[in-house]
């Protein structure tokens, strides 16, 4: 678990280098990734689905972006891509593809449609958690004294 760990870290804080994210906040995203890859790990090793257990990654990836993008008053997007990294399912692409060259198509689409609802899910997660913010901090609405919302 460490080394996974350290390697989602790495991987995440690398990834931000391509995105050009100031060095005084790669540490942060690279451990926005570790978190998130932290997660991942330990729902799948308690017996949930990798495509559940992403979905609550990517979310928990967004939350955590979230508080970041405020405290190193910063864009959101600056931690939620570096994040997402560890949770892409490129080695399960990179499977489907390499079984469709080989002439196994039925495994191939397996992996391929396993890759894609896994991709969907990191969306998911994404919109989840920035549909959350956005309800949660949304002001309530003031009532006029005839009851309708002003």
């Amino acid at each position: 678990m460490t080394v996974q760990l350290v390697t989602s870290f790495i991987a995440s804080a690398a990834f931000s280098l391509l995105f050009n994210v100031p060095r005084k906040i790669l540490a942060q995203c690279g451990f926005v990734g570790m978190l998130g890859w932290a997660l991942y790990i330990t729902l799948t090793d308690e017996g949930i689905d990798s495509v559940i257990a992403t979905l609550a990654a990517s979310f928990f990836v967004t939350l955590i972006s979230q508080i970041f993008a405020r405290m190193f008053k910063t864009p959101i997007i600056v931690f939620s891509v570096s994040g997402i990294i560890p949770l892409v399912p490129g080695g399960l692409a990179y499977d489907a593809m390499r079984l469709f060259v080989e002439g196994d198509y039925s495994l191939a689409l397996q992996s391929a449609a396993r890759a894609l609802l896994i991709s969907g899910t990191i969306a998911m997660g994404l919109i989840f958690s920035e549909v959350t913010n956005v309800f949660f901090k949304r002001p309530p609405l003031k009532r006029t004294p005839s009851g309708k919302p002003h």
